[in-house]
């Protein structure tokens, strides 16, 4: 009986195979699964996102930076593969610096934005990308543009996207105004990053925050108890 009872459990039987975590997920895209948003502001715009880089459903980073610097002015949201979303904004950025010494000033949002959906377009075989294009220019002021899947370009006072987006369309119709203070649009992002965390599995973290306008860019990041808070007493 003894011996029965020392041979009744292996390890074998608690290895991640048995429990049902093979290693399958080490072969999975690295996607940036997420929440990217940004609207205009009287003087400028607002852009937002989560942290989390999936890979399956693992978490390959907590605290990735989907907030993408292109111009001192201007910045993408980055929401796919994340290798394809890198290798998208460098070749912009690359066009960008040889348009920047060929015109002798800053490129202008809308130019930066139709560079981003060419190359979504030609490569939309290839590639999955979803990108929000925003910034500042001294022609045209704040602007935000969508560059869905596939390369479509769209200006839009303001958009959302990746998985986390689906949960939000109600909430920013709701509450999206014209005109809205910089203060306001910061609010307004960070609620609405918040409540699709709150909901989508690919989306999660920190919020990165950025704020655009003639003066530059400003950064925040929302961490612990910064990140809004819903439903909390219940």
């Amino acid at each position: 009986m003894a011996s029965m009872m020392t041979n009744r459990f292996q390890p074998a039987m608690f290895g991640p195979e048995m429990l049902g975590f093979g290693m399958e997920w080490m072969n999975n895209e690295v996607s940036t699964g997420t929440t990217i948003m940004a609207t205009e502001y009287d003087g400028g715009v607002v852009v937002g996102a989560d942290s989390r880089t999936t890979t399956g459903s693992y978490i390959a980073n907590r605290v990735t930076d989907k907030l993408t610097k292109v111009t001192d002015y201007i910045y993408c949201c980055r929401s796919g593969s994340a290798a394809d979303t890198q290798a998208v904004a460098d070749l912009v950025k690359y066009q960008i610096d040889f348009h920047r010494m060929e015109m002798g000033k800053e490129p202008l949002v809308k130019t930066v934005a139709n560079i981003f959906k060419q190359l979504c377009y030609d490569y939309r075989d290839q590639i999955t990308a979803g990108i929000i294009v925003a910034g500042w220019d001294s022609r045209d002021g704040g602007q935000v543009y969508s560059v869905p899947i596939s390369g479509m370009l769209q200006k839009m006072p303001f958009t959302i996207g990746g998985s986390g987006s689906t949960y939000l369309y109600g909430y920013v119709d709701a509450n999206f105004k014209a005109g809205m203070t910089k203060e306001q649009s910061l609010q307004f992002v960070a609620n609405s990053v918040s409540l699709a965390m709150n909901r989508d599995g690919s989306s999660g973290g920190i919020i990165r925050l950025a704020s655009i306008s003639k003066d530059g860019v400003e950064r925040h990041v929302l961490t612990g108890d910064k990140v809004p808070q819903f439903y909390e007493d219940y």
